[in-house]
Formats: C-alpha cells, structure tokens, sequence
C-alpha cells in the first residue's frame, strides 16, 4: 500500500515537502504521525483527499494525506 504524504509550515522542518510512503499493512493516521514523530497536540488541520480527517482515520492504497499545524491568521 503507498501513500502520498504532503507536510506543510512548521511540519517541513527537518523533514520534506511531500514523500510517497509504502507499506505492507494498514496503516493509520496515526501511524504516520507516529513514523514522522509528530505529537497530536501539535496538530492543526488532516486532509485526506482533500476533506478533513481525523486521526483515527485508516488510510487507503494512494490517499493522499496533507498535514498542517494550527493556522493563525487576521
């Protein structure tokens, strides 16, 4: 199973823009946040697709998974 995941500001330190990940078993959001050691209190928006998501979520051979922390903005 592979799945697209796209990180966003703060996220980017220190780890990539978007990387296609594999796996050879289901996988959850948070997995992935696990692998990527992003703690759930960090969080601001999941989008699977395009929707929001929650975390709890399992993910689907090709989803795409965009992670963003809390936005401010005025």
């Amino acid at each position: 199973m592979e799945v697209e995941v796209k990180l966003f500001a703060s996220f980017r330190n220190g780890r990539w823009k978007g990387k296609r990940l594999s796996f050879a078993y289901e996988v959850s959001i948070k997995d992935i946040l696990k692998i990527l050691n992003i703690n759930e209190d960090e969080l601001g928006i999941l989008l699977v697709n395009g929707s929001y998501s929650k975390i709890d979520t399992i993910l689907k051979n090709n989803d795409v998974l965009a992670i963003f922390p809390p936005v401010a903005g005025g």
